[in-house]
């Protein structure tokens, strides 16, 4: 990783939020893909915020980074403990936050980081990252949103975005531009390069966003 990209990192992008299935999938590469993600993370000194989990690609992502000697901030409903993550599998986390509510784990996971990733997963990993850029679309945040295209795993979803735009339901597309890669390697670099073409990068959470 060259001295600009780092210098970049460091000024921009402090914490990344990853949102994934805490299932494997069908597929061994979804699981590899978040444990290399979560190397990737470490390596870079970049913190991961996720949702928790300890199984499937979540629990992936959480080892690779963990196993690399990054940090990890786990942002948890109470409800979930138990079901995606032991409660004593938390301890090996730097951060843990519990929330009540899923609106209150995604608000305070918006507010954590600098940029979104989704990797494969299922209906939950899908509203979320749609949030993400439901927001963005609205004018609400400038951070970078990335799909990680792994073995074309969100093709469906990138087709179904191009027929939205088609039939014109897509307005101020250019507030709603999400980076697609295929491999995990490339996440944090389209991240940077998209953070450092942004004029106006903050982490301000508008009232808005309150309200949804």
């Amino acid at each position: 990783m060259g001295a600009c990209l780092i210098t970049a990192l460091m000024n921009k992008i402090r914490a990344i939020c990853v949102y994934c299935g805490s299932s494997p999938g069908n597929d061994a590469a979804y699981v590899e893909a978040g444990e290399r993600l979560g190397s990737a993370l470490a390596a870079a000194g970049v913190r991961l915020v996720y949702g928790g989990g300890t199984t499937g690609v979540m629990g992936a992502l959480a080892h690779g980074t963990l196993s690399a000697g990054g940090e990890i901030g786990a942002i948890i409903p109470r409800f979930l403990i138990n079901r995606e993550t032991a409660r004593a599998a938390l301890t090996k986390f730097n951060d843990v936050t519990i929330t009540e509510t899923m609106h209150e784990r995604k608000h305070k996971m918006f507010e954590s980081s600098d940029a979104f990733v989704a990797l494969p997963g299922g209906i939950g990993t899908v509203e979320e990252i749609v949030e993400i850029m439901t927001w963005s679309q609205l004018g609400q945040h400038r951070k970078p949103m990335v799909f990680a295209n792994i073995n074309g795993f969100w093709d469906p979803m990138l087709g179904l975005l191009d027929h939205l735009r088609r039939a014109g339901f897509i307005h101020s597309g250019h507030l709603m531009q999400p980076i697609v890669v295929d491999r995990a390697e490339a996440i944090i670099p389209a991240i940077v390069a998209a953070a450092e073409q942004t004029d106006t990068y903050g982490n301000e959470i508008p009232s808005v966003i309150d309200k949804m």
